[in-house]
């Protein structure tokens, strides 16, 4: 894996999927607040007029010459669950994120958010 300062470096590159295909361009990287590693990324989809953001797990994530590639399928991150391009994930939309993907979600142990943006 990578480290959270080395990928911040990639924003504004192209995010591929598995076997290439342009999915977006990176916008920010999303930390899991226990470990503080890399976790999910957002990435920036849709026409000019209508942009968001959706979240993709970073686990078996590559960087390429230019690139950022994931593990998940073009079509998959594309349904993702999204925020506005100016916007923030609100606290309570978390576990759809994770759901998505069908990874497990556990807030910490005090309730506090398990994402936090870099």
């Amino acid at each position: 894996m990578f480290e959270a300062t080395d990928i911040r470096e990639w924003r504004g590159h192209d995010v591929v999927d598995a076997d290439g295909h342009k999915i977006g361009t990176l916008e920010a990287v999303y930390v899991d607040t226990a470990t503080d590693l890399p976790s999910f990324a957002t990435v920036t989809v849709g026409l000019p007029t209508r942009r968001r953001l959706v979240f993709v797990p970073l686990d078996g994530a590559a960087v390429g010459p230019g690139y950022l590639k994931v593990t998940r399928p073009k079509g998959q991150v594309k349904n993702a669950p999204s925020i506005d391009t100016d916007g923030e994930l609100p606290a309570e939309d978390e576990p759809a994120v994770f759901a998505h993907y069908e990874l497990e979600y556990v807030q910490g142990e005090s309730g506090e958010r398990r994402l936090g943006r870099r």
